[in-house]
């Protein structure tokens, strides 16, 4: 029986010390950092907005199945300038888009924040002022990619092979609906 006590009495200290640790000690560092609340509308990574517009820097790049270098690649994008839309971030890698729904997830150091369009409807006319009524300046075939260069509710004024115009919102895919872009 004395035995016993003893037992108890040394079970007692101990977890005496282990509370009295807890209390002093300051907490464990771990390699992890603490789980951040995202925003459905925001990127975790950048707290830029989400879903958004940029476009591939170079040639080529290689849209993985998930965000890593181990991942299988599912898709290769061979157009530079091509625009891509966003959707996910995952630390260095982008979940990205094309204007048909195919893509996966990309290094960010492949794409560039410029703005494109492609045109998506054919023989899409550019215009010299952002108005149905003004003069024609140029028509672009569907496929045609071009650089942003100013957006308004409902046109765009972009530059395509180096022809400047305004072209219906309608008429492109690499904006939002009612996007006003600088």
């Amino acid at each position: 029986m004395k035995r016993w006590l003893s037992v108890l009495a040394v079970l007692g200290l101990l977890s005496g010390a282990m509370a009295l640790a807890q209390e002093t000690d300051p907490p464990l560092k771990t390699d992890k950092p603490p789980e951040k609340q995202c925003q459905p509308d925001v990127g975790c990574v950048t707290n830029l907005p989400l879903p958004r517009f940029v476009s591939l820097k170079g040639s080529e790049g290689n849209a993985r199945r998930g965000p890593g270098l181990t991942h299988r690649i599912d898709w290769v994008f061979t157009r530079a300038g091509m625009p891509l839309k966003i959707t996910a971030e995952y630390e260095n890698w982008r979940r990205v888009e094309d204007s048909e729904g195919a893509g996966g997830w990309v290094h960010y150091s492949l794409l560039s924040g410029v703005r494109t369009a492609l045109v998506t409807l054919d023989m899409a006319e550019l215009h010299g002022e952002p108005d149905d009524e003004s003069t024609v300046v140029a028509q672009a075939e569907m496929g045609v990619v071009g650089r942003i260069l100013e957006c308004q509710p409902a046109w765009c004024r972009v530059s395509l092979d180096g022809t400047r115009g305004w072209i219906r919102t309608t008429a492109i895919w690499g904006v939002k609906e009612g996007e006003i872009v600088e």
